[in-house]
């Protein structure tokens, strides 16, 4: 919804400033998306005078002028035709910035003349495509006068966010009602005036039956001997500023009165209607050509308007191109109606089309608005156009359902905690519109017609708290545990879900499988007690409980090998168990990778799976679980069932394992009938260490973030170490020689052969250097890359490579 401010103001009787309308709009809950001031824009184009203008001796196109401006007088070279001594044009000056062809201006020569700013156009000012000269004003206009007042530009406008229950702010004045309401100013009185008809409408409304529900009352009169034509200046400016395009003065009396009042209306070229206008639903397969030129197939729901020769309009949504008025239209009949909202926005939805008519009467419209929309008109189209008009006809009625709700003074204060006077509420509920009475104690509200939405004795505490202010409302503190509901989801419940998901997107496929296997198999995956044994098992192969949830993925991989699917990606998170106790059935997350990573593919070659993807797995996994993954360490413990030689364990200590991962050993592959590689991993979720605390709270402790501005440092290392040196323990090495700057350490490099002797190898790393404080100096940086390479060589035994 848009609308200027001079006309805010044509109902508000206010001396706020711009900026206190703009705050409160968004205040009481209409919010304002935006702001535009042409002024503000255009303060550096001011009015100046040619004093002299003459042919530039070098070219013959140019002109060389003397402006003067209220800062005195300047040279300007022009090539405009109308350019001449004695004019009055717009000057703008050097340094300003012209829009219309986004330049900011610089002082020049053309052709050996000095040229100091510019006389505008209307194009080169984003006005209009006007180019053929430069703006010419009329010769009585006082130099130094800012363009946008003498243009009439000099008006904000203001834009605001309309929610779907407040139609009545679809009108100017709603807005301006509102705001009164908060004490921006006093609302002025609708001035109606009824206007008596000296003949009988030849044309008469009528209503079928059925439309009743959907078009309770419709309304209008004659218009003859009119003269259509340009509206007046001050109405097309109104509606070019909200973004609307002039048409002739009985279309824009129309556009003004819906944007101004919040109420549609349509107007018909009466010479071009044939017998009455009648409210009906359309027939099924009906067409109508609309105006916007558009065909459409109308269908039995659809409320249409029409005559003799057809349907002349949509109901709420759109007019006809055959019976619009042109400015050769001399007889008019004018349309107010009542629409039902549900009706126009089926129709609206059907037909596709989208019009400020059905943006309106989909929101609501003040349903007395249908009696006094007809005279607002009325007197419109006679100011503007002349002519005469008939009496009001109409066909069915006004629904005169009032409502009364009862507010109890206290509810403000027992809902929203916020006092409010008794009598401050019913000020506020009179001023938005609202007939108040008292009785026992109570405050009896009746609801304006513009105001369907207000429905409960809740709907009046919020209009008197959102008027009052919400920002009124003050804080109080409240006790977690007394007022807010705590988590339905426990700690490991989260775990297992934001398990699943991690693995979901590392490509894994979630299986669920039986929690028996067989004896055999569960003797491969180091075995159970015989407590774990079924006594009366389903099948002969499912007669143990299972130690592992890897023999039943490998299961599942067989069986999709078999049927041609090699390329496994499985997971499954569950038990296991070690024994009958309660201790001894353990949750886990278990996934294994067969064949190949991803399918053969022209642009890049496929590889088998390795023990690198089942550890990308594992880690993928802890992080999504909570586990404290950068302090993790790696040992080469695994169970036996895996491959001794690529494979490891994860763990916060060799005591401490959080999962294990690698090859499947080829002794397990052989007995399950699976040909290789297979890597798995398995993950211990209950081994993960619960978070830290503290006393009194039950939520994680989480570090601050802390980002830095400035640029980070990255050094390069290599060091040459014995074979059997791990490369993680170079790296949390590395890391702890200065905790404060060291980020990152990554290994880029491992390297035997040429240049390095047998039983070592080279292990190449970047350090990356965060500063907080200060850009880190030369020296500083040489500091910390010496304690870098003495931890290094004291934790791994090694020497700095070079």
């Amino acid at each position: 919804m848009k609308f200027t401010l001079n006309w805010l103001k044509d109902h508000l009787d206010t001396d706020a400033s711009l900026e206190a309308i703009v705050e409160k709009l968004s205040l009481i809950g209409l919010e304002v998306e935006g702001v535009e001031n042409k002024a503000d824009e255009l303060k550096a184009f001011k009015t100046a005078k040619v004093i002299e203008a003459v042919q530039h001796p070098n070219a013959d196109r140019l002109r060389v002028c003397q402006v003067q401006s209220d800062e005195g007088i300047s040279q300007v070279v022009c090539g405009a035709p109308n350019a001449r001594t004695g004019m009055i044009g717009v000057f703008a000056p050097v340094g300003s910035y012209v829009p219309g062809i986004d330049l900011t201006l610089k002082a020049g020569n053309l052709r050996g003349e000095d040229s100091n700013g510019m006389l505008v156009s209307e194009r080169e000012m984003g006005l209009s495509d006007e180019h053929d000269g430069i703006i010419d004003l009329p010769e009585d206009t006082e130099i130094g006068v800012p363009l946008a007042e003498v243009l009439g530009l000099d008006d904000p406008i203001i834009e605001i966010a309309i929610t779907p229950n407040r139609g009545d702010c679809l009108g100017v004045r709603g807005v301006a009602r509102d705001l009164a309401a908060a004490g921006m100013g006093t609302l002025k009185p609708l001035k109606l005036e009824t206007i008596e008809g000296s003949f009988d409408s030849p044309i008469k409304w009528k209503a079928d039956a059925p439309v009743a529900d959907d078009v309770p009352y419709v309304a209008g009169r004659y218009f003859k001997n009119l003269k259509n034509g340009p509206s007046p200046k001050w109405l097309q400016e109104r509606l070019l500023a909200i973004g609307l395009r002039p048409i002739s003065a009985l279309v824009d009396i129309t556009n003004y009165v819906s944007f101004d009042l919040g109420r549609p209306l349509h107007v018909f070229d009466a010479d071009k209607i044939n017998g009455d206008l009648t409210m009906r639903y359309a027939r099924d397969g009906e067409e109508f050509l609309a105006l916007d030129e558009e065909t459409y197939k109308l269908s039995e729901t659809m409320v249409v308007i029409g005559d003799d020769n057809g349907v002349q309009g949509l109901g709420g949504v759109m007019g006809g191109l055959n019976s619009g008025c042109s400015d050769e239209t001399t007889n008019m009949f004018l349309e107010v109606a009542l629409f039902d909202p549900t009706s126009v926005a089926i129709t609206g939805r059907k037909s596709g089309i989208l019009s400020d008519a059905r943006y309106r009467f989909e929101r609501t419209v003040d349903s007395q608005s249908a009696d006094w929309g007809v005279d607002v008109a009325t007197r419109m189209v006679l100011d503007l156009c002349g002519g005469e008009v008939s009496k009001v006809t109409s066909a069915g009625s006004i629904p005169a359902e009032k409502r009364v709700i009862e507010l109890r003074p206290n509810r403000i204060k027992d809902l929203c905690g916020v006092a409010v006077e008794k009598d401050k509420q019913i000020e506020i509920l009179s001023i938005l519109g609202f007939e108040v009475a008292e009785k026992d104690g109570l405050i009896l509200a009746t609801v304006p017609s513009w105001r369907p939405d207000v429905e409960l004795e809740a709907c009046l505490v919020e209009e008197i708290l959102r008027i009052h202010g919400y920002e009124n409302i003050p804080e109080t503190q409240m006790e977690m545990p007394s007022y807010l509901p705590q988590g339905v989801l426990t700690l490991a419940q989260r775990r297992v879900s934001n398990t699943r998901t991690a693995l979901c997107w590392r490509g894994l496929d979630e299986a669920v499988t039986f929690s028996f296997v067989s004896y055999a198999q569960a003797e491969l995956f180091g075995g159970v007690p015989d407590s774990l044994r079924v006594a009366n098992p389903i099948s002969t192969d499912l007669d143990t409980m299972r130690p592992s949830i890897l023999p039943t993925l490998l299961s599942a991989a067989v069986r999709n090998t078999d049927r041609g699917f090699a390329d496994n990606a499985l997971f499954e998170v569950g038990p296991q168990y070690q024994d009958d106790t309660a201790k001894g059935q353990k949750q886990m997350a278990t996934g294994l990778r067969s064949g190949n990573i991803a399918e053969r593919h022209w642009e890049s070659p496929s590889r088998p799976v390795d023990l690198f993807d089942a550890k990308g797995d594992a880690m993928a996994a802890l992080s999504a679980a909570g586990a404290p993954v950068e302090n993790l360490q790696v040992f080469t413990s695994a169970p036996s069932y895996y491959h001794p030689g690529r494979s490891g364990v994860l763990g916060l200590g060799p005591k401490n394992v959080l999962a294990a991962f690698g090859e499947l050993h080829p002794r397990v592959l052989e007995a399950m009938d699976i040909k290789g590689p297979v890597v798995a991993f398995e993950v211990f979720l209950d081994n993960i260490p619960q978070p830290k605390v503290k006393k009194g709270e039950s939520g994680k402790i989480k570090p601050a973030l802390e980002l830095s501005p400035l640029q980070s440092v990255d050094r390069d290392f290599a060091f040459l170490v014995d074979d059997s040196v791990e490369a993680g323990k170079l790296i949390r090495a590395v890391k702890g020689a200065e905790k404060n700057l060291i980020t990152d350490v990554v290994l880029f490099d491992i390297y035997k052969g040429k240049g390095v002797e047998d039983g070592k190898k080279s292990l190449a790393i970047t350090v990356t250097l965060q500063p907080r404080d200060k850009t880190l100096t030369d020296e500083e940086i040489e500091a910390v890359s010496q304690k870098v390479i003495a931890q290094a060589m004291k934790a791994t035994g090694g020497t700095l490579r070079g």
